[in-house]
């Protein structure tokens, strides 16, 4: 197994409604805001390569939307999605598998784009089978007043219209070396990938613990629809992080891939974080 870190460029996003209920007096020394209280944020997905399978977990915000959309993230960096991947030595249509942890836009932008003459959109590749899970396929093609502007229908109906599409069915997993845990807070059933490689266990963190700032049980996102739930899934995957010794993969930190963290008398706190190669 070979496990890649794919960038797909930083946007930016309102620091108050990233940290929740926490001062801006903590979180700016973390992540410090633009004049518009703007931080920056990446969007980072991953790249596995196991056997015959080349799989990429999320697909980042994509490239297909107008410029008055991405005027309100201010997309910014050189790296792209098709980018990265061919950095890594590969074309689209090597992927054989997208997981999607949820469908906000900004983790399955990139899942869809335009043919060649920009007459239809179809599944950035063609030849991948894109895996969701029918609670949270659901939950964001009905989606709820607050939750409805994360789910653009031009990023989702496509890979059903192409027939591209499957679900995980919960506590399995079509992957030999992927488990799934399957969160409610910030969404309906998100999926954290968890990466068996080698004798390590990487939890894909997505939207729980969107970055290394967010460890802290309190520090909840004003996106999440249960944050109270949230909270009690970090305390439970923490636990797991702890007790097994697994890395945390970070989608949208702007500093650091990934962490380990430990056991102190204030509880779970990280221990170290650092790019990825450093941990496998």
């Amino acid at each position: 197994m070979r496990v890649n870190i794919i960038d797909t460029g930083y946007f930016k996003l309102d620091g108050g409604a990233m940290f929740g209920v926490v001062p801006k007096t903590l979180w700016n020394k973390h992540n410090p805001a633009d004049e518009k209280n703007l931080c920056s944020w990446a969007m980072r997905c991953l790249l596995i390569e196991d056997g015959g399978k080349l799989i990429l977990i999320d697909t980042g915000m994509g490239t297909k939307q107008d410029a008055k959309f991405f005027g309100h993230y201010d997309l910014h960096g050189d790296a792209t999605l098709l980018s990265s991947i061919k950095e890594k030595g590969y074309a689209p249509e090597d992927i054989t598998d997208v997981v999607l942890t949820h469908l906000h836009f900004d983790h399955v932008g990139g899942a869809v784009g335009y043919n060649s003459d920009y007459s239809k959109l179809i599944p950035t590749f063609s030849n991948a089978t894109y895996w969701s899970n029918e609670a949270h396929w659901q939950w964001a093609t009905e989606p709820n007043p607050r939750e409805k502007a994360s789910f653009l229908k031009e990023n989702i109906i496509p890979l059903q219209e192409s027939g591209q599409l499957q679900f995980i069915e919960k506590g399995s997993s079509p992957f030999p070396a992927i488990d799934f845990i399957n969160v409610d807070g910030h969404t309906e059933q998100m999926m954290l990938p968890v990466i068996h490689y080698q004798n390590k266990k990487i939890i894909y963190a997505a939207d729980l613990f969107p970055s290394s700032f967010h460890v802290p049980i309190p520090w909840v996102m004003s996106y999440d629809m249960r944050p109270l739930v949230t909270m009690e899934e970090k305390i439970q995957v923490l636990q797991m992080a702890v007790n097994e010794d697994c890395i945390l993969l970070f989608e949208h930190d702007p500093l650091y891939e990934a962490a380990v963290v430990e056991q102190t008398d204030k509880g779970i706190r990280i221990k170290h974080r650092a790019g990825l190669s450093e941990f496998i």
